[in-house]
């Protein structure tokens, strides 16, 4: 029933596209009084602003010393992230579910490494 309605959508869509209105050059003379396109007033101060607002972050960023912060906050959750996979791996085997703990680990790696590489690698091929 589907593919009849699909077809009936098709052939009325195929015939509206085939035809034509006559407007006396309507269209024409609309588009030849739109106002040029170029960059506005509001669309510079837009620019401005951003620019601004970036050098801003930077120079905050800069005087706050942002990289030992981040450096911090990185080496802290690996640090977190070795001790859940230690104490999984040694608390795994002790429960009654049948899991195996180095399954876990691979699974853990493959949605943490392999799924992000091979979505940048698509993402960056269509790019």
């Amino acid at each position: 029933m589907e593919d009849k309605n699909e077809m009936m959508l098709k052939q009325l869509f195929e015939q509206a596209a085939q035809q034509q209105i006559d407007d006396n050059g309507f269209t024409e003379r609309v588009m030849m009084n739109l106002p040029e396109v170029g960059e506005s007033r509001v669309r510079r101060l837009s620019r401005l602003w951003t620019m601004f607002c970036v050098v801003t972050a930077l120079l905050i960023f800069w005087l706050t010393s942002g990289w030992g912060v981040i450096e911090g906050m990185m080496a802290g959750g690996k640090v977190m992230l070795i001790n859940t996979i230690e104490v999984f791996m040694l608390t795994a085997p002790t429960t009654e579910i049948q899991i195996n703990p180095w399954m876990v680990v691979l699974l853990l790696g493959f949605v943490l490494v392999f799924l992000p590489y091979q979505t940048f690698r698509k993402l960056s091929a269509t790019l």
